[in-house]
């Protein structure tokens, strides 16, 4: 797939969205707010992130940030005015009213999701970055899992993901003692895939994203759904999961096509179905 859809369009808009070559690329887009989350971008991100979810167009999903942060999680200023102005009720229905849904489709789809962490990930932010399956990370950026800085408890799966990728002692450390984890010693825990010159993080981001959606989208779906099953699962739950993800991919196009390019001594050419 070669034509580009950009939704919504307006460059000044908090969420950016486009769709090309099976790859759809969410930015987020408040540069001087450190791409921090106020209403309006919750909601657009929600939207947004549920949309290419269920297009079947596209194949991965890779989500990014402008300017010198990836996220640093709730916008603060909104909070506090509302928090002045008796508004506690939505500061904290916005947990399930947005954060829960947004990172419920982020790590629920069945496609493969990148971030391309190219700055500061804090707080709601570094919990979006974990819920992806790979994380690219450029040698400039960092996490910081700030929640108990505002003496608040961990949302937006932090508590799902980040043990699964640390471990639960080095979680608990990192959200009792917030700190910036940089780049360097997020790969060494187990937080970033991969780290990257800042300039050379994009085309790399891309280029993997690319790869990912030129390949076998249901076998791929179906790993991701059947990793994720498995780390609340007994064994036998886990492996009886497994064999309905086996029948499922068994019977698409793509694994058809693919035993016969391998009788043929050819490279597949996948088409998602």
């Amino acid at each position: 797939m070669t034509a580009t859809n950009r939704t919504p369009d307006a460059q000044n808009a908090p969420v950016l969205l486009d769709v090309s070559e099976g790859v759809a690329t969410i930015t987020l887009n408040r540069p001087d707010a450190m791409n921090s989350l106020d209403v309006a971008t919750k909601v657009l991100l929600r939207e947004v992130v549920q949309q290419v979810a269920e297009d079947p167009a596209v194949r991965c999903v890779l989500l990014t940030g402008t300017g010198r942060a990836f996220c640093t999680g709730q916008d603060l200023k909104e909070h506090v005015q509302l928090l002045h102005n008796g508004g506690s009720e939505a500061l904290f229905s916005t947990v399930d009213e947005h954060y829960n849904p947004i990172v419920t489709a982020l790590a629920g789809m069945a496609k493969p999701v990148v971030a391309a962490v190219n700055g500061v990930a804090a707080g709601a932010g570094a919990s979006l970055a974990f819920a992806c399956d790979l994380r690219l990370v450029a040698d400039t950026a960092g996490f910081n899992l700030a929640f108990a800085n505002v003496g608040l408890s961990c949302d937006t799966g932090a508590s799902y993901h980040l043990p699964l990728l640390v471990g639960r002692a080095k979680a608990l450390e990192l959200l009792y003692l917030p700190r910036t984890v940089p780049a360097a010693e997020a790969l060494e825990l187990g937080m970033a895939t991969s780290v990257h010159p800042a300039d050379e993080l994009a085309g790399a981001a891309r280029a993997l994203a690319v790869r990912l959606a030129a390949g076998p989208t249901v076998a791929l779906g179906s790993i991701r759904r059947s990793v994720g099953y498995a780390a609340g699962h007994t064994f036998e739950e886990a492996v009886a999961f497994e064999s309905s993800m086996m029948q499922l991919t068994g019977a698409t196009e793509d694994h058809r096509a693919a035993v016969d390019a391998f009788v043929a001594k050819q490279k597949p050419a996948f088409q998602g179905r």
